[in-house]
């Protein structure tokens, strides 16, 4: 009887480190968070820009070079986005669309990478510093490789397209 006792104690003592260990799931979003950081992309949970989302997503963000700003978008998953938000191709809406039409191989890089995405993609966001994907990282780690180059190749293609011209990038507004 006395051993049971101590089995007891020591097994309610144990619990609560059992209760740290990762779970799978966990363990597998840590993997893939470790391979988008070495390949240079930042990894943070925020709020997406959603009205009406439960708590912080996965903010995946690619930074465009400091003198080659990119556009500022947002594309929304149709799913997410309202009707009254413009169509963009299938599935995904603009919440708020480039100033300047996209160059031809800028809009092909953007629709590969529409079409790559995985479902639980909510956002995708360009702004002068960064592109950054919100999603719920579903993906295995395997195939997280192609998704990194699409969206780097994306990158690539905006970077240096920003919707203001450089002097109004650079200077500061002042009142007139």
């Amino acid at each position: 009887m006395v051993w049971l006792l101590i089995i007891a104690i020591v097994g309610l003592v144990f619990a609560p480190v059992m209760w740290l260990k990762p779970s799978p799931a966990q363990r597998r979003m840590g993997r893939l968070r470790a391979a988008a950081r070495q390949a240079e992309v930042t990894v943070r949970l925020e709020s997406p820009p959603l009205h009406g989302v439960g708590g912080p997503v996965a903010a995946y963000r690619w930074s465009y070079p400091q003198q080659h700003p990119g556009p500022d978008f947002v594309l929304v998953r149709e799913e997410a986005a309202s009707a009254a938000l413009k169509p963009f191709r299938a599935g995904w809406r603009w919440r708020v669309e480039p100033l300047r039409p996209l160059p031809d191989e800028a809009l092909a890089r953007l629709e590969e990478a529409l079409a790559a995405l995985p479902r639980d993609a909510m956002v995708l966001e360009s702004g002068d510093h960064a592109l950054t994907l919100w999603w719920g990282e579903s993906l295995a780690v395997e195939a997280l490789p192609q998704l990194l180059a699409r969206l780097t190749a994306l990158r690539d293609a905006l970077s240096g397209r920003p919707d203001r011209s450089s002097r109004q990038a650079d200077s500061p507004s002042m009142p007139r």
